[in-house]
């Protein structure tokens, strides 16, 4: 209960919760099983509807994939659906952004690779302050 109260980025507050249900509806979900919604009533400074999404778990922005961000960044009017968002054999699945997670990418000679790198060779000197 103390986790919904404070902690934002382990998915929504009870405070945005309340506010989610008092003013929005839900438009859809995704695969990851993000909630997007529109304001009912309130339109934000430009006229716009408001527009957001609740994460399932932790909150990751990389965790919207591109129709839904287009959606969410009025690039589209209408909300994504199977039917209007077919998927074309050269698409990769979504993969959320990885960095600081076991599987981020870790070039060769970098500290959380062992930190051994190739000596450096050819025409390269080392800088020595007078």
């Amino acid at each position: 209960m103390l986790e919904k109260i404070f902690t934002w980025w382990n998915g929504a507050t009870i405070g945005t919760l309340f506010t989610v249900k008092r003013r929005g509806s839900q438009v859809g979900a995704d695969s990851f099983g993000n909630r997007y919604f529109e304001s009912r009533d309130h339109k934000s400074y430009d006229g716009r509807k408001r527009r957001w999404v609740l994460y399932n778990g932790y909150v990751d922005a990389s965790k919207v994939p591109a129709e839904w961000f287009g959606w969410l960044h009025y690039s589209v009017d209408e909300a994504p659906t199977e039917q209007n968002t077919p998927r074309r054999s050269w698409m990769k699945a979504h993969v959320p952004n990885l960095s600081g997670t076991p599987f981020a990418w870790r070039p060769r000679g970098s500290i959380a690779r062992g930190g051994q790198r190739a000596s450096a060779s050819g025409d390269y000197q080392a800088w020595k302050p007078d």
